[in-house]
């Protein structure tokens, strides 16, 4: 994957322009740092030829003092800047991973059908972690040490031209080998990424499903395709590991050469009077002072590498975008809203789901919703809350007064035979497509009661409310105590503020359920959907789901669907729909 040097730039430029001045900083730091790096040899150079001259040995410990104090200053200004690159890289990253974040969450729920949460927090996760010396530390590490570098040549030079040449020339070599490596180990890396996506993916599911696994003696099956991608992902990071220490291995063997080199042309330089013993221990440090850039900027170009390959898939995935549109009506009167379905088909990918089905919901009206499974009651449900968008036809939400508009049709029929006409005897005051609305709105006016209620590793208050600070604790008591909930809600240890735990641990599916009935009446929707909610419960349970449905219904100040397998559970419903098979 070859990444364009621009993308770099627009990455790096787009998450640490809100840093600037932490990354000025950083980059005095380090240039600070390297000043001292090459004043402590001449400091130690000057102190040799003066005890080999004997001249001036008066000075020798202030020069010692100069020694030391150097050196403790350049280590303070490696450790501070060590610890600026590190807050520059988190928070870059961390900022990187929210704007992901925020993005894969308003992307359809076919993109998110077709990717497991595994998957998700190695591409949302992995691949920034991936980035984070990139955005802490390349631009200046590299710029850092190619200036160390320049700086060792310079003063390299200035004691002997030959010398300068010649170690200016290895530099030359060993970065064109480099940049000829940095082709061949790009792939590994991006091969590597996706390895690890997919065998994250694999284990979260699992991890998910012990249950299940374990009880249908799945588990050597299991253990089996583990084994089988961690050793795709094993063998994909070693052959991406290997390019690395190959590319490092090459430049320590330039290296050692280069080091050779300086060492025989000081000692003949010596012989010669050339240079003074200090100034051949000076070649010699400096010579070495080129291992700590051409090593670093080595690794600098493998997390280069890892960069390329993340940003390319990170940029893969921002390039997705929702087909999902906010509408740019910004208003629904208040007030129950009626549904009403015209002609509308819908398909998951090609396998069509729901066919030509056109039936009218009045505003108050309850409607019962019964069919096999397969038959497309929870679609109705995702349509309505517009998770989907429909393939072929419209739905409308109707508020205001509108009398008693005809009883649910599916096809155009009614069900005494006749062909329906869609008419009421009073005409609505409101008819509002659902692609016109924006999804906060809509989803703010439409509320609903699953099987499975999901509940957050979060308090008390925050599962009901969704993080909504602006409820306040007395609402929710109240609610709380209406539905039955208060000898639950007195055991609690802490009230609002007792963490609950993710999946429901520590709750009954009642409680889990009047939980999430309590979070409807909190929202107080126009529209409830009910779907299965009183599936799994025990009739005594059941019994209280019934009350709090009654208490959300009560003087049709709403519009309810209740979707259920059998009729004796929407005995409460005004009217009666059966969908078989879409129709």
């Amino acid at each position: 994957m070859d990444i364009p040097v621009r993308r770099y730039v627009a990455l790096l430029a787009t998450y640490l322009r809100p840093q600037r001045g932490r990354v000025v900083l950083l980059a005095v730091l380090l240039l600070s740092s390297i000043a001292l790096q090459l004043v402590i040899p001449q400091i130690v150079r000057a102190f040799i030829d003066t005890v080999v001259r004997r001249t001036s040995v008066t000075n020798l410990p202030y020069t010692a003092l100069l020694f030391i104090t150097v050196a403790i200053a350049q280590q303070v200004l490696s450790v501070s800047a060590t610890y600026t690159s590190e807050t520059v890289g988190w928070t870059a990253t961390n900022a990187l991973r929210t704007d992901l974040g925020a993005h894969c969450m308003g992307l359809d729920m076919s993109f998110h059908n077709a990717r497991t949460p595994g998957e998700m927090i190695e591409r949302i996760d992995g691949d920034v972690s991936a980035l984070a010396n990139f955005f802490s530390a390349f631009v200046v590490q590299v710029f850092g040490n190619l200036l160390l570098m320049a700086g060792v040549l310079i003063l390299l030079a200035r004691e002997n031209v030959l010398i300068g040449l010649m170690l200016l020339v290895f530099v030359v070599i060993v970065f064109g080998v480099l940049l000829r490596l940095r082709r061949f180990t790009t792939p590994l890396w991006v091969a590597e990424r996706e390895a690890f996506a997919q065998y994250y993916g694999f284990l979260e599911e699992r991890l998910a499903g012990t249950e299940d696994i374990r009880s249908s003696g799945a588990r050597d099956y299991t253990l089996k395709r583990f084994h089988d991608l961690l050793r795709v992902a094993f063998d994909k990071d070693l052959r991406a590991t290997f390019g690395f220490n190959a590319t490092l291995n090459i430049t320590w063997l330039f290296y050692a050469l280069g080091v050779a080199a300086a060492l025989v042309a000081g000692g003949l330089l010596y012989q010669r009077g050339a240079l003074t013993i200090g100034a051949v221990y000076l070649v010699f440090q400096y010579t070495l002072f080129l291992q700590t850039p051409l090593d670093r900027i080595t690794r600098q170009i493998d997390d280069f590498q890892q960069a390329g390959a993340s940003i390319g898939r990170i940029e893969e995935l921002r390039a997705l975008e929702p087909t999902l549109r906010d509408g740019s009506r910004t208003h629904l009167p208040e007030g129950p809203l009626g549904v009403r379905f015209e002609d509308v088909s819908f398909a998951y990918d090609e396998a069509l789901i729901l066919k030509h089905v056109s039936f009218e919901l009045a505003p108050g009206r309850v409607l019962g919703l019964l069919g096999r499974t397969g038959s497309g009651k929870t679609t109705i449900a995702r349509l309505l809350f517009r998770l989907y968008d429909v393939t072929a036809g419209s739905i409308r939400f109707v508020s205001g007064q509108t009398g008693d508009l005809q009883p649910p049709s599916i096809g155009g029929l009614v069900p005494d035979g006749n062909t329906a006409t869609n008419t009421a005897t009073n005409t609505a005051v409101d008819a509002c497509g659902i692609r016109d609305l924006p999804l906060d709105l809509l989803r703010r006016r439409v509320g609903m009661v699953t099987q499975d209620v999901q509940l957050f590793a979060a308090t008390v208050r925050d599962n009901l409310t969704f993080f909504d600070p602006a409820v306040s604790d007395a609402r929710i008591l109240s609610v709380i105590e209406d539905l039955g909930l208060g000898r639950w809600y007195a055991a609690l240890p802490n009230g609002l503020d007792t963490e609950l735990q993710a999946g429901n641990a520590g709750l009954s599916s009642g409680e889990a359920q009047l939980l999430a009935f309590t979070r409807v009446f909190l929202r107080d929707p126009s529209l409830v959907i009910l779907d299965e909610a009183t599936s799994r419960l025990d009739r005594a349970t059941e019994k209280l789901i019934e009350r709090a449905t009654d208490k959300l219904l009560a003087d049709h100040t709403r519009t309810a669907i209740i979707i259920a397998h059998r009729l004796n559970t929407i005995g409460r419903a005004d009217d009666i729909l059966i969908l078989a098979d879409g129709v």
